[in-house]
């Protein structure tokens, strides 16, 4: 039998696993279901301060393959940019959909900011809550001058010193299969600006947000060359993301994501390859009309694969791009596992692992983070180990 470890890289390879191996993410409500039912023995997870026992536990019940660290683990900012007040919290942002700690300072008022200074708020709905954007700190910002001038991260606000103990001490009960996640920037990027003015700023003004984007790789480039000479042989994949689809669409032109966002992620991708790293790309949607050159730029493994997406039916993909690329994801978020049966639920595992899984090539996750209203039943459904 292979290890997990051995598993993911053999499904990267495009070759068949002994089963296709799996990763898993989810809202703080379904870790906190899945904690309540199995239960688990922590006692020998306590030394792994840095992610919280309970959820690295349920990953072992369910035979999960894949393990991330990130970068917001590793924040350690000046004093001075926290805000009056403010505290640092680790553990109960509603974004931290693995194990792992995220950073975040709390103001007394409740409100939230990550490192880059963007704002958020908690917003409360019939299932839990997430964070929803509250202000955008260069939402008023009219030149390049007046965006130099905000107190932009440097690379000394984050500490990796300790990633490799970290990496080696959760080997000692794997190996799994370890990648490291670095961040978007054109994502990062709008929720500094806002959305609707981004978008305008693309076409009428791009030195705004190319100023904002490049502020933001600079800082990504430099962690991540730090974080590849530390952890070496470690770390298996580098992790990066940007969401430029609906649903439906793309939600910018081609010809601007060429201009705009494509050389960037090149930079972060020559990077990763030339450390020997496989390189895992997140886009929700409809993404097809970019995969092509997603995969010129070295994108080896995407994820979500939301199949209900125009151009993202699976037997089309792995047709055109199966023998080039890894597909992460594809287990539906929005319908099959919320309202699904435990039989739908099983037949739509079995249905992708026989699709995206011919000849390797596929690890089965959900579509993007399982959401609270999703019934305990299907998520085990989901992972049950016979369907691998």
């Amino acid at each position: 039998m292979l290890t997990p470890q051995e598993r993911v890289r053999a499904a990267i390879n495009h070759q068949m696993p002994d089963r296709t191996p799996v990763d898993l993410v989810a809202t703080s409500e379904v870790w906190d279901l899945l904690g309540e039912h199995f239960k688990p023995d922590t006692s020998a997870l306590a030394d792994m301060t840095w992610l919280q026992p309970e959820r690295e536990a349920v990953l072992r019940q369910l035979n999960v393959d894949c393990r991330i660290f990130s970068y917001d683990m590793f924040c350690q900012p000046p004093q001075k940019i926290l805000k009056p007040g403010a505290q640092i919290n680790w553990w109960d942002t509603l974004m931290r959909s693995t194990p792992n700690r995220m950073w975040r300072q709390v103001t007394p008022d409740g409100s939230l900011y990550d490192i880059w200074g963007v704002h958020y708020r908690v917003e409360q709905h019939q299932f839990g809550g997430y964070e929803g954007h509250a202000s955008y700190p260069l939402g008023e910002a009219a030149t390049v001058a007046e965006l130099a001038a905000y107190p932009w991260p440097q690379p000394d606000w984050w500490d990796f010193s300790g990633l490799p103990a970290m990496i080696d001490r959760l080997q000692q009960d794997g190996p799994f299969h370890v990648r490291f996640r670095l961040g978007s920037f054109f994502e990062q990027a709008w929720a500094l600006r806002g959305l609707e003015k981004f978008m305008m700023d693309l076409v009428i003004n791009p030195e705004i947000p190319a100023y904002i984007m490049d502020r933001i790789v600079e800082v990504h480039l430099a962690n991540l060359q730090t974080v590849l000479e530390l952890a070496g042989d470690r770390l298996d994949m580098v992790y990066t993301y940007d969401d430029v689809a609906t649903q439906k669409s793309l939600m910018i032109s081609p010809q601007l994501w060429r201009e705009l966002i494509k050389p960037r992620h090149q930079k972060i991708l020559d990077l990763v390859h030339r450390y020997g790293k496989s390189a895992m790309y997140h886009c929700d949607g409809a993404i097809a009309p970019l995969i092509p050159e997603l995969l010129d730029i070295g994108v080896d493994v995407l994820n979500p694969v939301q199949t209900d997406s125009p151009g993202m039916e699976p037997a089309g993909l792995k047709e055109k791009f199966g023998s080039r690329l890894t597909f992460h994801g594809g287990i539906d978020i929005i319908k099959t596992l919320p309202q699904g049966t435990i039989a739908q639920v099983q037949q739509e595992v079995k249905a992708r692992i026989g699709v995206l899984g011919q000849n390797g090539g596929y690890i089965m996750c959900s579509s993007h983070h399982i959401q609270p209203d999703t019934p305990l039943p299907n998520v085990l459904a989901m992972y049950d180990i016979a369907l691998r």
